[in-house]
């Protein structure tokens, strides 16, 4: 996967999420989730999901609680170990999937990458990127990096990543006092104007998960999925 197509679509699922009802409303990784278990067509353990994401079974129990509380899917005990939960994903959740991957396919600007495809190869897309965990901050520093310019502002940073501006402003907070990005401004445009560019710790950092972004493999459509 290129590095433009997981910001292109990252980008339209974070606006997406803005205007689902709250109620309603999923993170990216319970969004692929609902794709993966749409894609297999099949129940899929909880240990199976936990693998798939890099993430701990409370994660997971967490994550899956909230998609059958919505009714997206149907948790069972499994029938040798009880503790072995298997997900199974319902009639809603697949109207969700499609919903959602719809809504994320029509979010995509004319010229950004994948703005020329269908819904159903956004499903399988998700359920690749769903392997790979990228915090806010993770984002913040990918959009600087993806930026032909050395430095961006806020207001920039919010538009490449279709997240809100707090949420932005909390992870450049986090990053500045790590070290990975340094703030300046730019007196060409105004001294209220505060621009973020990479330190060469933060260069450093998020070329490895770039390198993980390109390793990504999106399969083709199986006949089961969306």
């Amino acid at each position: 996967m290129e590095l433009r197509e997981y910001m292109s679509i990252r980008r339209s699922y974070n606006l997406v999420r803005r205007v689902v009802p709250a109620n309603r409303r999923l993170t990216f990784e319970e969004f692929a989730i609902l794709c993966r278990l749409n894609v297999k067509g099949a129940p899929v353990k909880t240990s199976e999901i936990a693998e798939y994401q890099s993430a701990l079974r409370p994660t997971i129990t967490h994550r899956t609680s909230h998609l059958a509380r919505l009714g997206f899917i149907k948790r069972d005990e499994g029938a040798i170990d009880r503790r072995n939960v298997v997900c199974i994903i319902t009639e809603k959740g697949v109207e969700a999937v499609e919903e959602l991957s719809k809504l994320t396919c029509a979010r995509i600007a004319p010229g950004q990458a994948l703005s020329r495809t269908s819904f159903e190869r956004i499903v399988m897309y998700v359920d690749a990127m769903g392997a790979l965990y990228c915090r806010a901050a993770d984002m913040v520093l990918l959009a600087i990096l993806d930026s032909p310019k050395d430095a961006l502002s806020i207001t920039e940073i919010v538009d490449a990543l279709g997240l809100l501006q707090p949420t932005v402003s909390m992870s450049l907070t986090a990053l500045a006092e790590s070290g990975l990005v340094q703030r300046k401004h730019d007196d060409a445009l105004s001294r209220r104007v505060t621009m973020v560019e990479l330190t060469p710790q933060g260069k450093t950092y998020i070329k490895e998960i770039v390198q993980q972004i390109e390793d990504i493999i999106v399969k083709r459509k199986s006949r089961t999925a969306v």
